[in-house]
């Protein structure tokens, strides 16, 4: 029996979004491939969205992933300086969702994220690192498939690495990224779906934040 949700939040924010864009629950199945029976059971407070399915919505309905997650009742926790976009999840969302999924990673940390990013810094510069990312990326989308709106930034990414766009420095940052993406040990692997991309998201948000500092 599905889990009911805490909070009819979520539901509600639905049935808002789903009105103002004039679509019904049958038309959002098919956009986001989730079927019927399941969305209504998580508009009516039925049973609680997972990560997965808040991506999907997000993507769909064009809003920020972070407004689903909070309706949705994973915690949230905004630090300074650090939720600068709705591809963010705190630490606290990440936890709660190993939780649901039974999944024992306490030692999951923003700070670990960092640092393996920081170690594909020089790798992406180099030619094993720069053909990697050349024949290695359009594989693991193909893998991937659509699962997050942060899929749309790695693809400009990818053109702008490709392309030699930027400095030496900002190049190592976009590589460390798409690195990140592609290499599938993770900080979360990317086999415990549906949670395995949601690190990716915040390597993203990382590298987007730090391109954005003058």
């Amino acid at each position: 029996m599905d889990k009911p949700n805490n909070s009819s939040e979520l539901g509600l924010l639905l049935r808002q979004l789903l009105k103002e864009r004039s679509l019904s629950m049958r038309n959002f199945s098919e956009l986001t491939g989730i079927d019927t029976a399941t969305i209504s059971r998580i508009i009516n407070n039925k049973r609680k969205a997972t990560p997965q399915h808040l991506e999907k919505f997000a993507e769909c309905l064009g809003i920020p992933l972070i407004k689903l997650f909070e309706a949705a009742g994973y915690p949230l926790e905004q630090n300074s300086g650090e939720l600068d976009s709705d591809l963010h999840v705190s630490i606290g969302a990440i936890q709660s969702i190993f939780k649901d999924s039974n999944i024992n990673d306490e030692n999951f940390s923003i700070e670990r994220v960092k640092q393996k990013l920081k170690s594909y810094e020089a790798y992406a510069e180099t030619e094993e690192g720069k053909n990697t990312i050349t024949n290695g990326f359009k594989q693991k989308i193909q893998e991937v498939g659509s699962v997050g709106p942060f899929i749309n930034k790695l693809k400009d990414f990818h053109t702008r690495f490709i392309s030699r766009k930027g400095s030496i420095f900002e190049l190592a940052l976009i590589g460390s990224s798409l690195l990140y993406f592609i290499i599938p040990v993770d900080v979360i692997p990317d086999y415990l779906l549906p949670i395995g991309y949601l690190d990716d998201a915040i390597a993203v948000q990382l590298i987007t934040n730090a391109l954005l500092k003058p």
